[in-house]
């Protein structure tokens, strides 16, 4: 009897953990938003906005921890038509400086609420003279409601530049 109580415990406890987890999958697919960044670092001297698309896949390992693939675009507005680099000062017509993002995404909930994680990849440069670089962006997010999150992070951009720049954002999760 106490074997039989015993697999039936068991079996529950998996059925629990399977439907749990596809709620987690079903919550966390395909994610889109959008971001606007206050530049800092290099970058501040030519621009003191930008705004970007962010686009997500995850897909839930455990109720813990998802990982997936992150993308966007990202255009930091450049202020003047004169850009002083130390003793040589140039002027002219300036392109944005635009990225685009490949990345692997990585994100912990230590409650349902309340996520942390990390996009690390490389940023592809768009604008004439942007070779791009390496793309890391830590993050922390909550839930607004079921299918909404806002979220705060740090975007950092290894170029021939400092693309540094904390960015204010919101998610929809379909």
């Amino acid at each position: 009897m106490k074997k039989k109580t015993f697999v039936l415990v068991i079996i529950a406890l998996i059925a629990v953990s399977f439907s749990s987890m596809a709620q987690r999958v079903d919550r966390t697919n395909f994610k889109a938003g959008i971001h606007a960044g206050v530049p800092f670092g290099d970058i501040s001297d030519y621009s003191n906005f930008e705004i970007g698309l962010d686009l997500g896949y995850h897909w839930a390992l455990s109720e813990l921890v998802d990982v997936g693939l992150a993308t966007g675009f990202m255009n930091a507005f450049i202020n003047n038509d004169t850009v002083d680099f130390g003793p040589v000062v140039v002027e002219g017509d300036f392109p944005n400086i635009q990225y685009i993002p490949v990345a692997a995404a990585f994100r912990l909930y230590p409650t349902y609420d309340f996520k942390l994680g990390a996009d690390v990849g490389y940023a592809v440069g768009v604008n004439d003279g942007n070779t791009g670089g390496l793309y890391l962006r830590p993050i922390i997010g909550a839930n607004v409601s079921g299918n909404t999150e806002i979220n705060i992070s740090y975007v950092k951009v290894s170029d021939d530049y400092d693309f540094s720049m904390v960015a204010l954002g919101i998610l929809f999760l379909f």
